[in-house]
């Protein structure tokens, strides 16, 4: 069967949740996750072979994925459902991708539930002055962008660390630095281009890389006069990468000049964070401020702001290819101009 990215499949995949750990092992997914994804999968398997008599998960349907999220109402968390559903739509994405499966029966599903594993509600709630005061207190360059990266483009960690230079497109005069950006990036004056393709293990740019993006397609982010200034203030010091991919964040410590990590990331949000009372060792998602924390905050703030579910979740990475098309294409004008006119500031 032949598949979107010309891999030769099986014909007849016996098992397609096994088939599936054994393509992500093979993309570096440790074995905790791994487990993780076998156990929801296994759950979702026995159910509709239970109460639909359906032998093969390959053949669900909308109906019965909706079913068995209705059947886990009640006996766990509104985000714990969220992450089971995040994993059976991974499945169904990925073996629709290499042409398994012939759709993905959890889009459509997705698109109805609620964001609630971005959006929990006993998160700590930080306004955007208490955000502003926040990031007031971060002095150094590469700490102060990395962090204004994460609150005003909703990526993730490791989206934010597999950035290379030539996914920005940004006029500096200021500092006399010049690079070439990607083609994605033409007639998109200051921006920022979100690939869906790194994965960990993947070499991208000649470089192997130890994070994974996990959008559904590429994506192109406004960069406003706040984050311009901040990675300007950055690139005004930035060393010489060791990577000829030319990563955009580079550590300034021990490792001098390699592409910044999750962990790296982890530690600088950790530090200003514990300074500012916003984490304790042993706390929980409901109550630390994290890397991931940002994206929360940043889906919240301008959701609200904007009225528009559409552009937000075009923004974060997370719509069908037909709703992220219609955006692409108006990328121009109604993206830029809705996300330049709600964007909240986060420096005084």
């Amino acid at each position: 069967m032949a598949t979107e990215r010309g891999t030769d499949v099986p014909a007849d995949v016996t098992d397609p949740i096994a088939y599936f750990l054994d393509d992500q092992r093979y993309h570096g997914k440790s074995e905790r996750t791994l487990e993780a994804y076998d156990r929801v999968l296994r759950r979702f398997e026995a159910f509709v072979s239970e109460r639909f008599d359906v032998d093969q998960v390959g053949a669900a349907q909308r109906r019965e994925c909706m079913a068995w999220i209705h059947s886990l109402r009640g006996g766990f968390e509104p985000s714990t459902i969220a992450t089971y559903a995040s994993y059976l739509n991974r499945f169904y994405d990925y073996m629709n991708r290499v042409g398994v499966f012939d759709d993905n029966p959890m889009a459509l599903v997705m698109e109805e539930l609620s964001e609630s594993i971005d959006t929990n509600p006993t998160r700590r709630d930080i306004s955007v002055p208490e955000m502003r005061e926040f990031v007031a207190t971060i002095d150094h360059p590469l700490e102060r962008a990395v962090v204004v990266t994460l609150l005003k483009t909703g990526m993730r960690v490791g989206e934010c660390c597999n950035l290379d230079l030539q996914d920005l497109n940004l006029e500096t005069p200021e500092i006399d630095r010049e690079w070439d950006p990607r083609v994605g990036l033409e007639r998109r004056p200051s921006s920022v281009f979100v690939a869906a393709a790194p994965a960990r293990g993947a070499t991208v740019n000649g470089e192997e890389r130890t994070a994974s993006n996990k959008r559904k397609r590429d994506t192109v982010v406004p960069v406003d006069d706040e984050l311009r200034r901040a990675l300007l203030e950055w690139l005004a010091i930035r060393p010489d990468p060791v990577s000829d991919a030319d990563p955009l964040f580079l550590d300034t410590g021990e490792s001098w000049g390699e592409r910044l990590t999750p962990s790296d990331v982890r530690y600088i949000v950790e530090k200003h964070a514990r300074e500012r009372g916003w984490y304790r060792t042993g706390g929980g998602t409901q109550e630390n401020v994290t890397p991931h924390y940002f994206r929360h905050f940043f889906t919240t703030h301008l959701r609200d702001r904007t009225g528009d579910r559409g552009i937000v979740q075009y923004l974060r990475g997370d719509v069908a290819g037909d709703v992220i098309d219609t955006y692409t294409h108006n990328w121009g004008d109604r993206v830029r101009e809705t996300y330049l006119e709600h964007i909240y500031a986060v420096s005084r």
